[in-house]
């Protein structure tokens, strides 16, 4: 049985289907480490593990499987509304913190963040699973235990590289308290796998929440970056941030020189193509359907035209819609609900890309005899225009993935290929508006 467990665990690790949420890292106690966080970042099995641990391990990996129909009855029993692009939830907003710091501090309107100091400075938890940046090595993203409001603050904004929320098991199921989980959707859903199976390496997460999630990219985006501007040495990052400054924010590098790098972050988006995860072609979890709270920016003109971040806020569990209740109550939150087609048609790009164009490529992956996630659900009946746009869009991802690729465009500055890939982005969504949008609802 060890035997079988593990080496369909070794399999994942080496496959697509690997997210490198870090459970099996954390839940294995250095028996499985990270061998390159700054080359492949796969998981690797360094020590012997026995027949119990690889049948846990197994279980828990939600890159292989997560049944969305099973998870949300266990979980959601209580909540009344569902769609099955945005999951279950109470209530969906816009909105925002009301205080300045955080919401300028955040990705968006900071609403995770608030909610966070508000649950830690009320007393109802001790702690936050969070992601912060490394100390030590300040190029990497790094699991965290924060215990202050500084913490909290310090940790916000999305990190756009490969992270790893759960290899900090280890550590967090040790801490003396409630804690908060704040992880992407694949990380989550593992999480939920381990509460489903009463793992006590969750037994302290009171709360579960999570940004929207589009794509991560490898550190090689990182490393071409820098190449770009003619520093070969990561090593010499001092701070590293995704989404710096004004909201929507810049990508920004500090080198311990002093010298500072900064691209727009609409502009950086080149990036994609190019380092992607290819695991983030095969998650359909846009809106992080099982947590308590999910936020993401509110992509619309309304909001995006003022230079200060707003949020959509989905309400997901009882206990979470209470959550923001409460702090609209005390003045800590702006929430103004909004109806579920308009939430859709905010999110329209990413929903068409995680609800329809996943399941597309997933029928690509298993059509060349590759293994596909099973999500217990499918979403079908494609136009032919919308399978030969993703047939085009999966082509251009093999492609521009390829060293050669990525050679040729590190031969032009960051702000040129930023221009011409913001502004060809522009032309393809007006190009494939109907196409995307066609049944959207």
């Amino acid at each position: 049985m060890c035997a079988k467990s593990l080496d369909k665990l070794k399999k994942i690790q080496k496959s697509h289907l690997c997210n490198r949420c870090g459970t099996c890292v954390g839940l294995s106690k250095c028996k499985i480490v990270f061998a390159d966080k700054t080359g492949k970042y796969r998981p690797v099995v360094a020590c012997e593990i026995d027949e119990e641990l690889a049948d846990t391990l197994l279980e828990a990996c939600a890159g292989k499987d997560f049944s969305f129909p099973k998870y949300t009855e266990l979980f959601y029993k209580d909540t009344e509304k569902f769609h099955t692009y945005i999951g279950p939830y109470t209530q969906i907003s816009i909105g925002h913190s009301t205080d300045t710091e955080i919401r300028s501090k955040g990705a968006s309107g900071g609403i995770i963040s608030a909610v966070l100091i508000y649950l830690l400075e009320s007393g109802k938890i001790d702690g936050v699973i969070t992601l912060g940046m490394s100390k030590k090595e300040p190029w990497l993203t790094q699991a965290m235990i924060a215990t202050s409001r500084e913490e909290i603050i310090e940790a916000a904004q999305s990190k756009y590289i490969i992270s790893s929320v759960n290899e900090i098991l280890a550590v967090s199921s040790e801490f003396k308290g409630r804690l908060a989980y704040v992880g992407l959707p694949g990380q989550v859903q593992s999480i939920r796998k381990l509460q489903a199976m009463n793992h006590p390496s969750v037994a302290n997460i009171e709360y579960i929440f999570g940004p929207f999630y589009g794509n991560t990219l490898h550190f090689s985006s990182i490393k071409s970056f820098l190449k770009t501007y003619k520093e070969k040495d990561y090593t010499q990052i001092e701070k590293l941030y995704f989404r710096h400054g004004e909201w929507p924010g810049n990508m920004r590098i500090e080198l311990k020189s002093g010298r500072i790098i900064e691209l727009k972050k609409f502009h950086a988006n080149y990036l994609i193509p190019f380092h992607i995860l290819k695991n983030s072609l095969y998650c359909s979890d846009l809106a992080n359907e099982f947590t308590d709270i999910s936020g993401g920016d509110a992509w619309a003109p309304v909001y995006e035209e003022r230079g200060k971040g707003f949020s959509m806020i989905i309400g997901r569990s009882v206990k979470g819609q209470h959550i923001i209740d409460e702090m609209v109550k005390k003045g800590l939150l702006v929430a103004n609900p909004i109806s579920e087609d308009e939430a859709i048609e905010m999110h329209s790009h990413g929903y068409d890309l995680k609800k329809r164009g996943t399941f597309i490529r997933i029928k690509i992956r298993k059509f060349f005899g590759k293994s596909v996630p099973d999500y217990g659900y499918k979403v079908e009946g494609f136009t032919f225009g919308r399978v030969l746009m993703e047939l085009i869009i999966s082509t251009m991802f093999v492609f521009l993935g390829t060293s050669l690729a990525r050679w040729f465009i590190e031969r032009f500055s960051p702000e040129f290929v930023g221009n011409i890939f913001e502004k060809t982005r522009t032309r393809w969504k007006k190009s494939t508006h109907n196409i995307k949008r066609n049944k959207l609802n």
